[in-house]
């Protein structure tokens, strides 16, 4: 295989998934039976760089003299330099020990923030299965070059984006990067994504971007390009501004009028030195600071980490807070809503059928949320599975073989259709459960069918609407919010039927909007479509961050509070976030 230049490696990462795979192995050069060679992993990895997110490193000692830069550290340190012009050491003292004691506290608290966010970075070290030379080995996930061949299976977080080229299925978890609540599936020639979560299937993969150059990467690029200055620091300016004015205008007047009267000059550094004193509220960075670290120490209490110890005040003067659904205003757990049953079975027949056709084990959230639901619990421990055929895409159902009290059936559940099919449902009974389907659908709720053969042939028991349920507090949390003049926008990556749904539950407004709606908006258009919206549906990153800038440019005080990576743009941008 040739080898491909550093700076050609990473540009198929967004060509990838519309080329074939034998394309793209030519492209990145590597044999998919030996994996690159070590020598050239290690000289692509020099050209690429690591597979990580680089991260803006301040040393601790700058860290700590940015305590003393600013209009109110410049005010006290203009005072210090005149105590000790005039020889008031007393004065000399206070003013550095306010300063010195406003830096500490505020240097320390952020500090041991972030050597706990260190400490969290180390523990969620990945690392990989690859191929190199022939032979698989672990290695750093950092080590990862585009062109590696490595082995995702069960339970694996996804490294890199990855081509797969060889096996038979995955069931990726995408919440994190999409806000889709369902595990998807993928098969070989599709793609998957750095910070994904392998639920099910083993496959083999080429990597074809690393770093910046993933789909994470290209998300943490729109992080960085996110800038807002925080009220507090707003505030400080002004205050800090207007003291300084104040002061040169008073110190101004004061020497003009006195040297036109003949004072010596030395004097007259005295007078500056009490009206600069004065102007100045020495107290006030070492007062917020101890003040805003108490508030740290409180919610870290209650195990919230606070990174900035402005971000406390900053949360005060929100107007407007914009919350992700997945993971956050729901349980991203599917849960049984109000099954339908046919041919005259129950509900909880049709559930304990289902249940049969699940196994906990295998940890499907679908199976999970069938066994969470049966109520015949204490039945379905004296039955036992016989066989059990597990989901796969290609028959898009689980069956069972199960023996309760001595008598064995059969028992499955899966994709309406799918399961119409092996009851050969007559037209009548298949547009019936097809209209029930496409209502639920409607409604944002995913359907499962339930069959079961007793030995006479399949018959069709029901269907299971699925969705993912708010939290338990996410209404009285709204309400709570909208009572006290904070206006709440649902932003999610799912179906605007499921917005919808999710939003009359928890009392949100019924205006959601899609992403096409918001991409042909312009200008003033933008800002009055985002105001007007009670939510939006079917968005990316780049969406969110759009909302939230667009809202802050209408004078809001926006907050954003999210559990994923498409999140991290609107958060980075949003005033609290």
């Amino acid at each position: 295989m040739t080898a491909v230049e550093g700076t050609n490696l990473q540009k198929i990462a967004q060509k990838a998934k519309h080329m074939s795979i034998n394309d793209v192995l030519r492209y990145l050069g590597v044999d998919p039976e030996r994996g690159l060679s070590e020598e050239e992993a290690k000289r692509r990895l020099k050209e690429v760089g690591p597979n990580e997110i680089p991260g803006k490193k301040v040393s601790p000692l700058r860290k700590f003299l940015s305590y003393f830069w600013g209009p109110i550290p410049w005010m006290i340190e203009t005072a210090a330099i005149l105590s000790a012009l005039v020889q008031h050491w007393e004065d000399f003292a206070i003013i550095i020990s306010l300063l010195v004691i406003n830096a500490v506290v505020g240097f320390w608290q952020e500090h041991k923030a972030e050597n706990i966010m260190e400490y969290l970075k180390q523990k969620l070290a990945l690392e990989v299965r690859v191929l190199r030379d022939g032979r698989w080995k672990t290695i750093p996930a950092r080590e990862l070059v585009p062109g590696d061949i490595i082995r995702l299976r069960m339970g694996d977080i996804i490294p890199a984006d990855i081509k797969l080229i060889e096996g038979e299925f995955l069931t990726v978890d995408e919440s994190a990067l999409t806000g889709e609540s369902v595990p998807v599936t993928k098969k070989i020639g599709e793609m998957v994504y750095s910070g994904s979560i392998v639920k099910r299937g083993e496959m083999t993969g080429v990597v074809v971007a690393t770093g910046l150059s993933t789909y994470f990467g290209r998300t943490v690029q729109l992080v960085q390009s996110a800038r807002t200055t925080s009220e507090y620091q707003k505030l400080v300016i002004n205050i800090g501004n207007y003291l300084i004015a104040l002061s040169i205008i008073m110190v101004t007047i004061m020497f003009i009028v006195e040297l036109y009267r003949g004072k010596p000059v030395v004097e007259l550094l005295r007078f500056a030195l009490v009206l600069t004193v004065a102007a100045i509220p020495a107290a006030l960075p070492a007062v917020m600071s101890i003040t805003m670290a108490i508030g740290a120490y409180e919610l870290a209490k209650r195990q919230a980490i606070v990174t900035k110890l402005v971000a406390i005040e900053e949360l005060a003067a929100v107007d407007a807070l914009c919350a992700d659904k997945t993971g956050t205003l729901t349980k991203n757990q599917l849960t049984v809503y109000e099954p339908v049953s046919w041919n005259n079975f129950s509900v909880d027949d049709m559930l304990f059928y289902a249940a049969l056709a699940s196994k906990e084990e295998n940890k499907d959230p679908i199976d999970l949320a069938v066994l969470r639901a049966v109520k015949y619990k204490e039945k379905l421990k004296a039955c036992k599975q016989v066989k059990f055929v597990p989901f796969d895409p290609v028959i898009k159902h689980t069956e069972a073989e199960v023996e309760c009290n001595g008598k064995r059936f059969r028992t499955a559940k899966g994709a309406p259709q799918v399961i119409l099919d092996m009851v050969n449902a007559s037209e009548s009974l298949r547009k019936e459960v097809m209209e029930k389907v496409d209502e639920l659908a409607k409604k944002g709720y995913r359907t499962l069918g339930v069959a079961v053969d007793f030995g006479d042939g399949w018959k069709f028991v029901g269907l299971i609407p699925l969705f993912d349920p708010p939290r338990d507090d996410s209404a009285s949390t709204v309400k709570f919010l909208q009572r006290n003049g904070i206006r709440v926008r649902m932003i999610t990556g799912d179906h605007i039927a499921i917005a919808k749904q999710i939003a009359k539950m928890l009392g949100i407004g019924k205006k959601i909007y899609t992403a096409d709606q918001l991409d042909r908006a312009r200008g003033h258009e933008l800002i009055q479509l985002c105001e007007n919206a009670d939510g939006f549906a079917q968005v990316y990153p780049e969406h969110k961050f759009k909302i939230v800038k667009a809202l802050q440019e209408a004078g809001h005080k926006v907050a954003m509070t999210g559990d994923g990576v498409n999140d991290a743009p609107a958060l980075k941008q949003a005033t609290w976030g």
